[in-house]
C-alpha cells in the first residue's frame, strides 16, 4: 500500500498532472470556494462525498487515480471530488492531511470514514459499504 509524506525535492513541478487526477465523475477542487460549492451541492441532492487529497508528485496517487476515476463511473450516486494538497495547502491542513492519497467519506459535510494510502480493495471495501447502506431514492 503506497503513500507519500513529503514533496521530494527534485521533482520538477509538472503543469499537466491535472489530467490524471478528473475524469470520469471526478472533479478537481481547485478552490475553497469550488469544494464548499460542491458541498453544498451534494447535501442538496442527498449524496454522500468521496474526497481524494492528492499530489501530482506522489506515485501511490497516481496510481490508484485511474481506479478511482473508473469507481466513479461505477457509482453515480456518489460525489467524487479530487483535491491536490498543493494548490489548497491551508485547506488540506485543516483537513489533518499527513500522506497521500487520503480519500475521506463526507455525509452533509461531515467525516463519516477515511482511508490512508493506495489501497484499491480497501477504498472499494468503504465505496461499497457506503452505497450498500444508502436508502434508495426512487424516481
Amino acid at each position: 500500500m503506497g503513500i507519500c509524506f513529503s514533496r521530494s525535492q527534485n521533482d520538477g513541478d509538472d503543469s499537466d498532472h491535472h489530467a490524471e487526477f478528473a475524469g470520469g465523475n471526478v472533479t478537481l477542487v481547485t478552490t475553497k470556494d469550488a469544494w464548499d460549492q460542491k458541498l453544498s451541492e451534494a447535501k442538496k441532492e442527498h449524496k454522500i462525498v468521496v474526497a481524494n487529497f492528492s499530489a501530482s508528485w506522489c506515485g501511490p496517487c497516481r496510481m490508484i487515480a485511474p481506479y478511482y476515476i473508473e469507481l466513479s463511473e461505477k457509482h453515480p450516486s456518489l460525489m467524487f471530488l479530487s483535491v491536490d494538497v498543493d494548490e489548497l495547502t491551508d485547506f488540506s491542513t485543516q483537513w489533518d492531511i499527513k500522506a497521500t492519497p487520503t480519500f475521506f467519506f463526507l455525509r452533509d459535510g461531515n467525516q463519516i470514514d477515511k482511508l490512508v494510502g493506495a489501497n484499491k480493495p480497501e477504498l472499494l471495501k468503504k465505496i461499497n459499504g457506503i452505497v450498500d447502506s444508502e436508502p434508495r431514492h426512487h424516481t
